[in-house]
């Protein structure tokens, strides 16, 4: 039977234990403020002011219609029109831009055969190529039914923000998209594995430090380790070791049931990958012994972790592209290392890159590994 007055004891017992740890206190309130933000503006939002760039090779009123169709869609950021194909399509590979609109030289000329206009798209983004060949059939399907119609139309009645007249008369026939998918046809299941890869090792080495450290800071097993006559970076070293060895079996294992499993196939080769998740794992264990260095229970490490670990999986671009998320999340996005982590997973299995195309993402990844070890270790070693 309870007994209410020792009830009411427990309960102020608890909450008194709460304000002595001020630190999860503060994780527990501003843990769903964050969530909901996430949710509100981060998720399943409108993909708008994607970069493209437009290789123009003619001139003409088609030409000026259709580049003022472009530049008025809010799909679309124009970054730049210019006249070089190879230009245009060393962009799009290089991941400048999501997507290069090819007019040809004959695109302004009076014929009567169709016009061919070719989109030129990094298709390893798979949602935002899905958007972006969308709004491009759309623009040529209605600017296609103009030069059909051989009417004079304004931009207005075409449902385009420019106000100018563009004559077609002289026009025939209709124009035609042909899509050029560079990476070829990509599956969302294919544009997730790779993140999915990279969010597991992240959250598997945060919270597998926490119970290391946290844990045996909290049963005691880490004082008795230090009354022993051993080093603090011997034993800091052997917890790094003991805990990548692990995690490079996780992450075999993760590979394999990958391509067993969904079929996914890994362009830039199996050994690449591997490396990739390695560094991602050593990068994640630091960040857990960042954090978990004056924690002093596992309750304690994870409330402060789930305030970084959730909002890197929502905001890194592991289930949707970037792009979808308001500027302010875009440009946090680049502080989380996750993001980079992620750009480096789906550049390898997906574009099929090599280590030296994606050297930016690890040289940051790496310097992220510096800077939460050397911050873990002076915190440790004045905790100890």
């Amino acid at each position: 039977m309870i007994e209410p007055k020792k009830f009411w004891w427990m309960i102020k017992k608890e909450l008194i234990s709460l304000k002595r740890h001020p630190a999860r206190l503060v994780s527990i309130l501003a843990f769903p403020i964050i969530m909901i933000l996430l949710f509100g503006y981060g998720m399943g939002g409108e993909m708008t002011d994607l970069p493209i760039v437009v290789v123009s090779q003619s001139d003409g009123d088609l030409t000026d219609l259709t580049l003022d169709t472009i530049k008025s869609t809010e799909t679309y950021h124009v970054v730049e029109v210019i006249d070089s194909l190879d230009e245009g399509k060393q962009r799009v590979e290089s991941g400048e831009v999501k997507a290069a609109i090819i007019l040809p030289s004959d695109y302004d000329k009076d014929t009567t055969q169709q016009k061919g206009v070719t989109l030129y798209i990094d298709s390893s983004d798979q949602m935002a190529s899905q958007i972006i060949e969308s709004s491009t059939q759309g623009i040529f399907y209605r600017i296609s039914n103009m030069v059909a119609s051989q009417t004079s139309v304004s931009t207005q009645d075409a449902n385009i923000e420019p106000s100018i007249s563009h004559s077609l008369d002289n026009f025939k026939d209709d124009i035609s998209l042909h899509i050029n998918r560079i990476y070829g046809n990509i599956k969302y299941i294919d544009f997730l594995v790779p993140a999915i890869l990279g969010m597991t090792i992240m959250m598997s080495c945060m919270m597998g430090m926490g119970a290391t450290i946290a844990g045996e800071r909290e049963t005691g097993e880490l004082a008795r380790l230090f009354m022993t006559p051993t080093s603090v970076s011997t034993v800091i070293g052997g917890k790094i070791a003991a805990k990548l060895l692990i995690e490079l079996v996780r992450a075999l294992i993760l590979i394999f049931m990958a391509v067993l499993l969904f079929n996914v196939s890994i362009k830039g080769g199996f050994l690449q990958t591997f490396i990739v998740l390695v560094i991602g794992a050593l990068c994640f264990v630091g960040f857990g012994i960042m954090l978990s260095a004056r924690t002093q229970t596992q309750e304690d490490y994870a409330q402060i972790s789930l305030p970084f670990s959730m909002p890197m999986m929502f905001v890194s671009g592991v289930f949707y592209p970037i792009e979808t998320m308001p500027w302010i999340l875009q440009k946090l996005a680049y502080i989380f290392p996750l993001t980079y982590l992620n750009d480096a997973m789906r550049g390898i299995m997906l574009k099929g890159q090599t280590l030296g195309d994606v050297w930016l993402d690890l040289v940051v990844l790496l310097g992220f590994t510096v800077l939460f070890f050397i911050i873990g270790v002076k915190r440790f070693n004045r905790d100890v």
